[in-house]
């Protein structure tokens, strides 16, 4: 008989669902309408970060300084949208922003090979910088009733346009990595770049897109922040930096690298924000709420390096007896 076998996303797909079952029977309102609503609303900004964070993991890199660059991105829209610009051009602008942070990042740590985890540090407080000097620590409010649509719309009044983007984000990012040259050629460079580099990957210019691409999903989850809550500051979205990374390393993906799944990563979004939802409506403080992610981030990561050892301990006992 065949043995059925499990893997580490369909596992975390099953405890998605009982967590759901669990909330909604233990917690109440957890089913009510307000709170779905608004957990429908809070999630594709959270995933859009989390995807953003997973695919520079999957490379055995790591970058700080997203939040940041979805605020200094966000802070382009409103400073030219406020002088007079079309909404399409304002965007446009916020985008050609958050690709240039991406690309500062790519170019220092593809091109010059400084260590991801520095690197993104330094542009973090750079980024933080420019956007302290540009809004003199105030926010600025005051977008387009249509740029509001985005983060706040409904599609046939039912789905919030939201969720319908960061779903075509997370199917293209799901495409991208799993179908295309460049999305093997980033698991390759995560799992042995040397081995990659003899093999004829380039493994700067993947790199580059990697950074690029991450940039581009921190831009957009800024786009749906300032659009629904009409207002940008340089904080914004700074609560996702470390909950992201969570989320990318609770779904399966390798902290080392070479290995990530967006739809592992997706269940992860899902349980981190069921999680959040539910300790909120019970009452627990959110510096509390902050500590328990935390602690789940730690616990995953220990349950990683355990079994990652364990499994080099097992592949030398069957080199030994070979």
């Amino acid at each position: 008989m065949k043995q059925v076998t499990l893997s580490k996303e369909n596992i975390l797909g099953l405890i998605a669902i009982g967590l759901f079952v669990l909330m909604s029977i233990s917690v109440p309102g957890f089913l009510s309408s307000n709170n779905l609503t608004n957990m429908m609303f809070q999630l594709p900004e959270f995933g859009l970060f989390a995807l953003a964070m997973m695919v520079v993991i999957v490379t055995g890199g790591i970058d700080l300084s997203i939040t940041y660059t979805a605020a200094l991105a966000g802070v382009a829209i409103a400073i030219l949208s406020s002088n007079g610009y079309p909404m399409i051009i304002a965007i446009l602008g916020g985008i050609a922003v958050g690709l240039l942070c991406g690309l500062m990042n790519g170019f220092i740590i593809a091109k010059i090979g400084v260590s991801p985890i520095l690197v993104t540090l330094g542009t973090m407080v750079l980024f933080e910088g420019l956007i302290l000097s540009i809004t003199k620590g105030n926010s600025i409010s005051g977008f387009s009733p249509e740029y509001t649509l985005i983060g706040n719309g409904y599609y046939l009044g039912l789905i919030p346009l939201s969720i319908i983007i960061f779903l075509f984000v997370a199917i293209l990012t799901s495409v991208l990595l799993n179908k295309t040259v460049w999305g093997r050629s980033v698991y390759m460079v995560g799992s042995n770049p040397v081995a990659s580099l003899f093999s004829g990957v380039n493994n700067s210019k993947v790199l580059m897109k990697v950074y690029l691409y991450s940039a581009l999903l921190a831009t957009i989850a800024s786009i749906i922040m300032t659009s629904r809550y009409n207002t940008v500051k340089v904080d914004l979205g700074s609560s996702y930096l470390l909950q992201s990374v969570a989320a990318a390393v609770l779904g399966g993906t390798e902290i080392q690298g070479g290995y990530g799944k967006v739809i592992g990563t997706l269940y992860a979004v899902m349980i981190f924000q069921m999680i959040s939802s539910g300790l909120n409506l019970m009452g627990v403080p959110r510096p509390i709420v902050t500590v328990i992610m935390g602690v789940i981030l730690i616990a995953v990561l220990i349950i990683n390096f355990i079994k990652v050892k364990a499994d080099e301990n097992k592949q030398k006992k069957l080199a030994e007896t070979a």
